[in-house]
């Protein structure tokens, strides 16, 4: 057995804290140092977790890089400092696990994969769910569904309100993602439309000098979109920090049934095959049925950290979750950025 990966944790907020908490549980990880700027969630993460003098806290990251034998970060902060946070740790010749998105830029996430290729370091990004079991069975099922026609998803809840994105940024990436994987293709062309109610001021990042102007109009709280594809799917999304009913579903409509991803039900993943069938002037149902589909249990990050670790022991590319597959959702993004600022027009997704 290879001895364990010198890891440290930068961020220790909402999802850093889930991430230290599988580093610190797995036998190929060895955590060396926990970074936050806010001495209180070191405090809250040191007490949690039992951090002993092995760990090095610090609120300031450049003091991390410099640890001794440190091989690998994972950097869960604030979208816009990841450009600057990631290219630090790249040439320092450290590997990098980033929560998503990779940067707010199109521009910078090609930058760094670029970066990460030429120091020979593994770039990986943390799109839980391309790891989730129910989304990796699901692949298979989309398909036996037949030609398929359309797709719709709801990603919906009453908060946690971010201040560093808005909830176009914050949720829909994970609904791109798993659509993209499912088709095995990505949009052609792109429409939005947002509302803003709670944080109407224009934001902007000058640590981020590569980023577009994202939120000239505030950070929108509810976001519908619609993503076209080259086969001619579409699918809808809607997306929103402002609704109490709480919502994580995925639908993909086929000519002999749905497949339906629901987490929150209590048979999270079921396809509902049935048909119509022409008899005369009228189309009558056929071959309704629904069957449950039962995934394996694993957990999604705990996958996401053990693949991570797995791509720095071997030094080879993520095939899964490469900085590639980010750089393209960031662009997926920014073109749908673009098309709220314009007020739901087209945005166009030139092919490479």
């Amino acid at each position: 057995m290879k001895k364990p990966i010198k890891i440290a944790v930068f961020g220790v907020g909402r999802w850093g804290t889930h991430l230290l908490r599988q580093f610190l549980a797995h036998p190929q990880a060895k955590v060396i140092g926990v970074v936050d700027p806010n001495g209180e969630n070191l405090a809250i993460a040191t007490q949690r977790f039992k951090l002993d003098d092995r760990v090095f806290i610090t609120t300031q990251w450049q003091d991390a890089l410099e640890l001794s034998g440190l091989e690998a970060v994972a950097i869960a902060t604030p979208a816009a400092t990841h450009y600057a946070l990631i290219t630090a740790a790249l040439k320092q010749g450290l590997h990098v696990l980033a929560e998503k998105p990779l940067t707010l830029s199109r521009a910078e996430s090609i930058q760094l994969c670029h970066l990460a290729a030429e120091r020979d370091r593994q770039l990986v990004i943390d799109h839980t769910y391309l790891f989730h079991p129910a989304v990796l069975r699901a692949k298979a099922l989309v398909g036996v569904l037949g030609g398929l026609r359309y797709g719709y998803t709801a990603r919906t809840h009453l908060g946690p309100v971010r201040q560093d994105v808005d909830a176009l940024w914050d949720l829909a990436i994970h609904d791109i993602a798993i659509l993209n994987y499912w088709l095995g293709e990505t949009p052609r062309e792109v429409q939005a439309r947002g509302q803003v109610w709670l944080q109407p001021k224009a934001r902007s990042f000058p640590s981020c000098p590569n980023a577009p102007s994202l939120f000239s109009n505030g950070l929108a709280d509810t976001i519908w979109a619609t993503l076209s594809y080259p086969s001619g799917f579409e699918a809808t999304l809607h997306l929103s920090w402002l609704n109490p009913d709480k919502q994580r579903r995925l639908c993909v409509v086929g000519e002999h049934g749905s497949l339906v991803f629901d987490e929150l039900a209590s048979e999270p993943l079921t396809v509902q095959w049935g048909q119509l069938e022409r008899q005369g002037e009228r189309f009558n149902p056929i071959n309704q049925r629904c069957e449950i589909v039962t995934p394996s249990p694993e957990e999604p990050l705990h996958q996401v950290c053990h693949h991570f670790l797995t791509c720095v022991q071997h030094n080879q590319p993520s095939e899964r979750s490469p900085g590639w597959l980010g750089a393209e959702l960031v662009e997926i993004l920014g073109a749908l950025s673009t098309s709220m600022q314009q007020g739901g027009q087209a945005i166009g997704i030139a092919r490479p």
